[in-house]
């Protein structure tokens, strides 16, 4: 997909992406050596967006599998449509044999594909993004290290599923707790923090187009010093971002109190937040 580390920087930033050398080396050599990606950081850093912009950059399909506490392999990998598998058995004639049936409703014309099952079975490039990895039960790991240390399914009614193309693959986790070992080995390692000042800034001017430079210089800042609060959830890159374009719609260019105080709603969701921001920012 990649053919050097400057080419994954390249189109990255063609997505929309600004990568630091540590992120565009890591890419480069999940790559290069079919290993999967596990990226962890805070929530709000760019994880799930990094999957994403591989994804455009390669022109691949990205298929997304979101972990939550609860997940089975039923609703990650596959599962049987079971309303159908009925529908055939009742339209079954006398004549047919439940060996016939058998066979016949454990088919592919009954298998529901989740997320693990249709990126292994993709011929196409494929991006697979298992996002939030942390937040699914144990037991879902153990799902994953199957799928991802030979990049196959079996499926007892069909057999052995292979992949014909194995997919460019993503783990995202914001470190609720503690990944199992085995699962790390298998991965290639990216911490993700909030970037440096002048890198936010950067991808401030990228993606909001015709925010003044000075004015992205202030809420960087601003938004800086937020993240240096005690907070229930600090703002994340795509809140500056959706600030800075907060701003430009009402046609501001300048961070004023004024500006701070009718606006920061945008980056700041809680009560307790916005209290400890006024104080901190002096607002009236």
């Amino acid at each position: 997909m990649f053919t050097s580390i400057d080419d994954v920087r390249e189109r990255l930033a063609g997505a929309g992406y600004l990568t630091d050398d540590a992120i565009a080396t890591t890419v480069f050599l999940a790559d290069a050596l079919g290993k999967p990606l596990l990226v962890e950081g805070p929530a709000g850093v760019g994880k799930t967006e990094l999957a994403k912009a591989v994804a455009t950059s390669t022109e691949s399909q990205l298929v997304r599998l979101q972990c939550y506490e609860g997940l089975d392999e039923a609703r990650a990998l596959y599962e049987w449509n079971y309303k159908k598998q009925l529908l055939r058995i009742q339209a079954a004639g006398d004549g047919d044999s439940w060996q016939q049936t058998h066979d016949d409703i454990f088919t592919e014309e009954f298998l529901l594909a989740r997320p693990l099952l249709t990126a292994i079975r993709r011929e196409e490039p494929t991006v697979l993004l298992v996002d939030e990895t942390d937040k699914a039960d144990v037991e879902v790991e153990g799902l994953l290290l199957e799928v991802l240390s030979d990049f196959q399914v079996t499926i007892p009614e069909l057999g052995t599923i292979e992949a014909v193309r194995r997919p460019f693959v993503v783990l995202t986790s914001n470190a609720t707790r503690e990944l199992s070992e085995a699962l790390k080995r298998r991965c290639l390692y990216l911490h993700l923090d909030y970037p440096s000042a002048e890198r936010e800034k950067a991808i401030v001017l990228a993606r909001v187009p015709g925010v003044p430079e000075a004015l992205a210089e202030q809420l960087v800042r601003t938004v800086r010093a937020l993240r240096a609060l005690d907070l229930r959830k600090s703002p994340s890159i795509a809140e500056t971002v959706d600030w800075a374009q907060t701003l430009l719609a009402l046609g501001l260019d300048t961070l004023d109190e004024s500006a701070v105080k009718d606006t920061l709603g945008v980056v700041l969701k809680h009560a307790s937040d916005h209290a400890k921001a006024a104080a901190k920012l002096e607002l009236n």
